[in-house]
Order: structure tokens, then sequence, then C-alpha cells
């Protein structure tokens, strides 16, 4: 077992010497770095032991641990017993012989997103990189492959950045109910242990739970968190929910300013991206899961989804979301100031499913024609028009939202204001009420003038005309995919 002490006392020099120190209101002089307010457009990826059994989600490992659930009465038809087969036996089965981190990178790149996000270590605490921390991880084990590492190098040679997601908070409790019967999960354990600490599991959503995480299990997170920024360098850490718990908030402080320290002496921009209020407003970015925003927001946002509606991970019975789908949403975002995170699960042997690769083609074949108004954009007066309503909150993603050629979205770049229509018209024929002819001086719409008109990835006419109604547009270019249209305005 390894001596915290010494990672400690490195993060409080870390802490002490450099611009950001560990409380709000230093942590408060952040801001967003430009290239993610432009960028837009990420992967996050769920890979490790789940993705062996395949089965219900990447919770296995704390579902197949439930008595009754379905992956307990899978895992003991297909694996056996519990005492004879655990979760840490599919470990030597992870063996990802098909990795390929430059051709996962090159897909990322087709796909048209700018910033890549893998899992670094997920809620059942085996790391996909290598690690001085714990023997529990992929360089040592399984696949005995670094894989950050690999991504980190074939995805900043294709001109994306690099991040890390870090869940292992999680893992205070994820395994516990292994110890409400006979399994491989018992005492003794301690810290070292793939295990441990196995806590019970309470109301995920209550901020002062009991028991609530011990000294040393928070250390141990920091400093594993710690290993990765040093040894990485991400551009993106991204944290799950439960670090919103109330023992984590001091640690919060200094994890932070550790972390932007630490870009500070690199002469690099970095990302923090949470959930609900676990920092504090405006010291790093809110991500909002599986869902995202009614509204415009003054502030930058990310959401982060999946192309599969029912897990993170690669299952054999995943449910898989449409490219069309998944681009309305990007553009819906895009134009209330957020960023999308799409998420791939690979199988265990490293290959990407034909349908997430299909998914992702799609987007970056209308990003190569439509790019223009998402990326480097900001967003307009209004954020859109039309009769669709979006649900906003997390797990909304499933209700289907059925947009209309009346839905439009705005973003502004390049000296152009861009209007996107969600839905294509059939008959080529739409109507912008928030460009009609209004009087500015009762009403704050748009009083100037429209030049010209194009669509994106088109060469034909387009007749346009600004009536009372709105702004009127004719052509014959019809799209299954959402439809952009290029305004010069003076």
């Amino acid at each position: 077992m390894y001596d915290l002490k010494p990672y400690i006392k490195t993060i409080e020099d870390v802490i002490e010497k450099g611009p950001y120190k560990d409380n709000w209101e230093s942590l408060s002089e952040y801001e967003v770095p430009r290239w993610f307010k432009k960028s837009k457009f990420g992967i996050f990826i769920h890979w490790g032991i789940y993705s062996v059994p395949a089965f219900g989600s990447e919770w296995y490992s704390r579902n197949m641990y439930i008595q009754g659930s379905p992956e307990y009465e899978h895992h003991r038809e297909k694996y056996g017993k519990h005492t004879e087969f655990g979760y840490k036996d599919f470990i030597p089965m992870f063996r990802a012989e098909k990795f390929d981190a430059d051709k996962w990178a090159g897909l990322f790149e087709r796909a048209g997103a700018k910033y890549v996000v893998p899992v670094a270590e997920h809620h059942d605490g085996f790391q996909m990189y290598k690690s001085e921390i714990s023997r529990w991880n992929a360089f040592e084990m399984g696949p005995k492959r670094d894989v950050l590492g690999e991504l980190k190098a074939s995805v900043e040679k294709k001109g994306m950045r690099i991040g890390a997601s870090s869940h292992r908070i999680e893992h205070w409790f994820f395994m516990g109910h292994g110890r409400e019967f006979e399994s491989d999960i018992k005492e003794p354990m301690e810290r070292g242990d793939f295990y441990w600490p196995a806590m019970p599991e309470q109301n995920h959503h209550d901020l002062f739970s009991k028991p609530e995480p011990s000294r040393e299990y928070i250390e141990d997170w920091l400093v594993r968190t710690c290993e990765i920024i040093d040894c990485y360098r991400p551009k993106v850490l991204y944290f799950d929910w439960w670090i919103q718990h109330s023992s984590l908030k001091k640690y919060l402080q200094k994890l932070a300013a550790y972390y932007y320290n630490r870009a500070a002496e690199w002469g690099e921009e970095v990302v923090i991206c949470y959930k609900h209020d676990a920092f504090l407003f405006g010291s790093a970015v809110p991500d909002v899961e599986r869902g995202q925003f009614a509204d415009m927001k003054a502030y930058t946002w990310q959401t982060d989804t999946a192309v599969a509606y029912n897990s993170w991970c690669y299952t054999e019975n995943n449910v898989y979301k449409s490219a069309e789908g998944l681009i309305q949403d990007m553009v819906d975002i895009v134009s209330k100031n957020g960023n999308l995170l799409l998420n791939v699960g690979p199988r265990a042997d490293g290959t990407i499913s034909w349908e997430d690769e299909k998914v992702l083609t799609e987007i970056g074949d209308w990003l190569a024609v439509n790019g223009e108004a998402i990326y480097d954009s900001s967003v307009w007066r209004i954020y859109g028009e039309g009769p669709t309503q979006v649900v906003e909150g997390q797990f909304s993603d499933g209700i289907a939202k059925n947009f209309t050629s009346k839905d439009f979205r705005f973003t502004k770049a390049h000296g152009n204001l861009y209007a996107i229509a969600l839905k294509a018209d059939e008959k080529g024929e739409y109507c912008i009420k928030s460009l009609g002819i209004h009087d500015a001086s009762r009403k704050a719409d748009f009083g100037g003038i429209i030049d010209d008109i194009s669509v994106l990835g088109h060469d034909g006419e387009v007749e346009f005309e600004r009536t009372e109604a709105g702004l009127v547009i004719r052509t014959d270019c019809y799209s299954g995919k959402p439809l952009t249209f290029r305004i010069k305005i003076r």
C-alpha cells in the first residue's frame, strides 16, 4: 500500500505556489477557455471490464451483486456463483486484442469531434491507464496497455484535444451490495484492494448521506485524480454526479486549484465539467446528463449523452439513436450556448460497433457541410423559434421531440447569421417569423438588411422575401437532415 503523505504534500505545494488557491473566491477567477467554447462537439468513451459481460449497462459491477436483479440472475446462469466467479474474474477476459487507438481517433476526427474524453476510471475502480497508485489497472492487467496514453497520442496527432473522466468517487459504495450475501466481496479489505471499501449504498442525491467517504478514501481519490492530471495533462476533466456530496467540498477546491495551477505551468487552458452544483457556479463548466436546457444560457455549458439510449457501454441489446436526432440535439444545444459530448461504447475486444460508427460518420458528413454554422459560433439574440418544446433536465433524451420544418435554431459566426431548420421541408418552403419585417422601435427582433441567403452545401438559387409574417424562403434543396441557411446581413 502506497504512502499518501508525499502525494498530498506535492498537491499542497502546487496550490501554495500557483495563482489559484483552494477556495471558491480564488477559483471564481477562472474563465472558460475560448477553445472549449468554440469546439462545440466532443466524444465520450465508456470502455472497461464491464464491456466483457456486455449485459445491462456499465453498472454491471454493482448490479451483479444485487440479489434478484437481471444482472445477478444472468451472472449466476452464465458464470456461476459469486463466490467462484466475481467481477474481478472478468479482468483476464478483457484483452482488447483489436484495440487500435489510431483507428478510433480517425473515426472521431471523421465525426467532426474536437475533443475526446475517455473514462479513465469508472465506478468499478479499474484504471484504464498506467498507474503507480494501484496495480488494478489496464497496463498491468487485462489488456496490459496504457489505454489513456495511447488514446492521448493518437487523438493529439489528429489535432483534437484529449480529456479524461473520473468516476472513482462513486466506488465508495459501488460494490457494497456484495457484502449482503456470500460472494467474493468480503473482509478483510484495505486501501489498495480492488473492491475496497464497498460501503453501504444510500440515497444518491442525499448530499449528507452516511456513512460518508472517509478522509483516507477522499485523499486516495484526490491523489488518483492528480496522477491523471500530471501524467496525461488532459484538457478536459469530467466528473460524474456524486462529487456533489458534502464530504467532498473542500477537496474539490483543492483539486480545481491543483489542476488550474498545473495548466498555468504548462501554458494550457483546461476545463472541469461537473453536474448539479458540485462546484461553485463560475469556477467550472456545468454539465447536463442525457438532457439539455429549454432556453439559451448566458454561460457555457455541456450536455453529455450517448449514441445508445439504454447504456453508456456496449451491450448486446443496445438501442441506438438516429444520426438525425443527434444532429438536431447538437444544433439545439449549440444555439443555447452549449457543447455536445457524445458517448460511444466499444466492445471488449476494442472494436466499435457498426451502429456507433454509422451514427458518427453521418454526423461527420453533416458537419462537413454545415460545420461553419456550428464551430466557432456564438449565440444570437434568441436561440430559435418554432412549435416544438424541448423538455428541460437530465435523463430526458428518451422523450421524442418530433421537430418540424417550422422549428429553427440560430447561431452567429464569420459575420453571418445562420438559421438551421431542424427538419427539412419536402417542398423547400420555409418561413422564419423572427426575421420578418418588424417595427424595430417597438419589438427588439431583427430590423436590419438582409443582403443574401444561401443553403450550405447547395449551389442552387434561393428565393426570399421579407413580409410582416416572416422571412419567406424557397429553395429546391431537400435533405433528410437539418438544413442550414447562411444569411448575410448589414
